[in-house]
């Protein structure tokens, strides 16, 4: 059975624990840089970087996120507040704590970098336990943080794979179910992997999005659940149809929409939709509600292009297989008339997708002949 990988969850990520809490500083007095970064370097389990260059801090910051930043507020280059900004800017640096050093008491100056986003602040000159006490309590908090985010994760991944179970659970279920509604008028269960597959190339070449494309896929295979309210006689008659058993055909869009009708999920919406549009035609002579054109909801459209292309090229008790440019070569003829037009230039544009795909998926019967 032909089916879609259910999207996999990412893998949980290593726990943060303080032996990797990087520090940086950023300081334009040489001496004073290297008297903080030896300060705080003598905590082994803290990593420290020094930078007398912010430009420099700020371009290894824009690829890494320390755990928290020490900048100075006076600088040649760019002062504290707008490296403050600057790294506020980057999206990994919105929580990561930053202390201010500062010799400058002025009471605007400290309310500029809280406003900037500074966390802390440290007067210069400093004392040293009062640094390595203030940095240690706010990579405190940080590692709290990072441990709440790394959880955080770690429930994500949880609740991915527990979704993922539940997609290829629905997905499989859909498959049997469509499978067995397909061999009641003697189709293959390659028949309802080929016309999802059709579906899905044509609404690609539509332009539509990722989710559509897998929606449409998904949903393709119930097409027909309305055959389950119709009587094996007219299913697999052989001769033609009067007109009464072929009222009671035309019956299964209805009831394959009643049978699906009130889905919450999308996947069930567009099934619902192409159960009951698609056997409408472009002209407005075909069968379901009698719609024409674009009031033709577009998976109806697309579907009804895959199902007759494949209808033509698959053996049944009334018909033996057409040739699959024959087959083609009759859905132009419709374009306009029964189909949408760009649906079957979607279908040209896939053509040669769709020439392999029926190579390697004939009928059991032997349509694989009709190539």
């Amino acid at each position: 059975m032909n089916k879609t990988v259910a999207p996999v969850a990412s893998e949980p990520v290593p726990t943060v624990t303080a032996a990797n809490l990087r520090l940086c500083i950023i300081d334009d007095e040489v001496i004073s840089l290297t008297v903080v970064k030896a300060v705080l370097s003598r905590v082994a389990a803290y990593h420290v970087e020094g930078f007398t260059d912010p430009e420099q801090a700020l371009r290894r910051c824009a690829g890494f996120t320390f755990d928290i930043v020490l900048v100075d507020y006076r600088m040649a280059i760019l002062n504290g507040i707008d490296t403050v900004i600057r790294l506020r800017a980057l999206p990994h640096y919105s929580h990561v704590p930053i202390i201010m050093l500062t010799a400058d008491n002025d009471r605007a100056v400290r309310i500029a970098a809280v406003s900037a986003g500074a966390t802390d602040f440290l007067s210069k000159p400093f004392d040293p336990d009062e640094l390595r006490i203030r940095v240690r309590n706010l990579l405190s908090l940080r590692e709290a943080q990072l441990a709440l985010m790394d959880r955080a994760k770690h429930l994500d991944y949880e609740i991915k794979s527990a979704i993922s179970k539940l997609v290829e659970r629905e997905e499989e279920l859909i498959w049997r179910l469509s499978r067995a509604i397909e061999t009641r008028d003697g189709s293959t269960g390659q028949h309802i992997s080929r016309v999802a597959r059709v579906a899905e190339i044509i609404a690609r070449n539509l332009g539509q999005d990722a989710d559509f494309c897998r929606t449409i896929y998904l949903a393709t295979p119930l097409h027909d659940t309305g055959k389950i309210g119709i009587s094996d006689a007219i299913l697999n008659k052989s001769g033609r149809l009067t007109e009464t058993e072929m009222a009671a055909i035309r019956r299964h869009t209805g009831i394959g929409a009643s049978i699906l009708e009130d889905g919450e999920s999308d996947l069930v919406k567009m099934a619902h939709e192409i159960a009951l549009f698609h056997h409408e035609k472009w002209d407005g002579t075909g069968y379901g509600t009698g719609l024409t054109g674009v009031d033709i909801p577009l998976s109806g459209r697309i579907v009804a292009v895959a199902d007759v292309f494949d209808a033509l090229c698959s053996p049944r008790v009334y018909k033996p297989a057409w040739p699959f440019d024959a087959a083609h070569a009759e859905i132009r003829r419709q374009s306009g008339h029964h189909f949408d037009p760009a649906c079957v230039a979607a279908l040209d544009a896939g053509l040669d997708d769709i020439r392999k795909m029926y190579t390697v998926m004939p009928d059991d019967r032997g349509a694989a002949s009709s190539i």
